[in-house]
């Protein structure tokens, strides 16, 4: 999606009122998200041990930022995402079922090709994660802790609708959330993209979790790409919103249960990942060491974005942006952070 300003848009609160909406926001989700899902806060790394194999490598092609510290001599690497970090923390602070952990995740991918009203370099979500039971490891539990997610969005938002009633005038997000498999959706629209199969199935059900992503569907082609190592791809899926003001599904959280050791050894293969069997993370899942969870990342300033009715995700975060997009902000008089 190339990155335009709708005609006619103008921001519905002011920069300040914007800035201190975006706190109260933060906060308001923070509580029901983790009291709902019985998570506890935790601080989170920058960066981490190249080396170790926690960093996420996402689609597989982006660079990470890399560097070397000089006095250990190690070579660190922002993290693209936590979600192997988490798992591991889990362990060390001796987590027990049916509890986990959140935390603050900030990332930079620097190889994000799509610069546009939706996505950035920078990235900010709430990863979280949490310890299931065997018998845990199900759709059943994924789909009600998708409705547990979803249903804190829609308090949070009616709750800022009280408080700042301006903000009446854009639509309420449906609690009612449709599951959707990506076979279902490729089989309906064989000859669409992904993209293109999630607008129009998203825009007939507003609030939906497609589920599969990753594996390869009947065209041979995944519906996204989605690393081998995290998630098990038959338990995993994203949470889209319908975005009246861009037209458009939003993509607000990437989940799942993750891999069990079974089934990290058949998605490694899969992928052709094998070479990842020797890094110290890998080595402890295949060996049974590491709890079997669930967890994610919801983005922090694309929720921001759809709650406060913004155009533009440089709206409510600071980032850096090509001469274009700039340019086309500061003629539509939409202020870029």
């Amino acid at each position: 999606m190339k990155s335009f300003i709708p005609d006619g848009y103008q921001s519905i609160l002011s920069v300040y009122d914007t800035q201190k909406a975006i706190g109260l926001l933060k906060r308001l989700f923070e509580d029901r998200f983790s009291a709902a899902l019985h998570l506890h806060r935790v601080s989170a790394p920058l960066f981490v041990d190249g080396t170790t194999g926690l960093n996420d490598n996402l689609n597989g092609y982006e660079r990470p930022v890399d560097f070397d510290i000089l006095r250990t001599g190690t070579h660190a690497q922002v993290v693209q995402s936590l979600a192997k970090w988490k798992r591991l923390a889990l362990k060390r602070y001796d987590f027990y079922p049916g509890k986990g952990l959140y935390t603050d995740m900030n990332a930079i991918r620097r190889d994000e090709d799509d610069l546009d009203n939706l996505h950035s370099v920078y990235v900010d979500q709430w990863d979280w994660e949490k310890v299931l039971l065997p018998e845990d490891r199900c759709l059943e539990y994924l789909q009600n802790t998708v409705q547990d997610i979803v249903n804190a969005i829609c308090d949070t938002q009616a709750t800022l609708r009280a408080i700042y009633p301006q903000l009446a005038q854009e639509p309420i997000f449906s609690r009612e959330v449709s599951f959707v498999t990506s076979q279902e959706l490729e089989d309906m629209w064989p000859d669409k993209t992904s993209k293109e199969r999630e607008n129009a199935y998203v825009r007939e059900h507003p609030t939906t979790f497609v589920i599969g992503i990753g594996a390869p569907l009947r065209s041979g082609k995944p519906h996204d790409g989605r690393s081998p190592d995290y998630d098990d791809w038959s338990l995993n899926g994203d949470i889209l919103l319908w975005y009246e003001r861009l037209s458009c599904a939003v993509e607000l959280s990437s989940m799942g249960i993750r891999v069990s050791p079974e089934s990290l050894d058949r998605q490694l293969a899969l992928s052709g990942c094998d070479d990842r069997r020797e890094l110290l993370y890998h080595r402890m899942l295949l060996n049974g060491e590491l709890p079997l969870t669930i967890g994610g990342g919801i983005g922090q300033s694309r929720l921001s974005m759809l709650l406060l009715g913004k155009a533009h995700i440089g709206e409510v975060q600071v980032s850096l942006w090509d001469e274009d997009t700039v340019r086309m902000c500061r003629e539509a008089d939409v202020m870029l952070l």
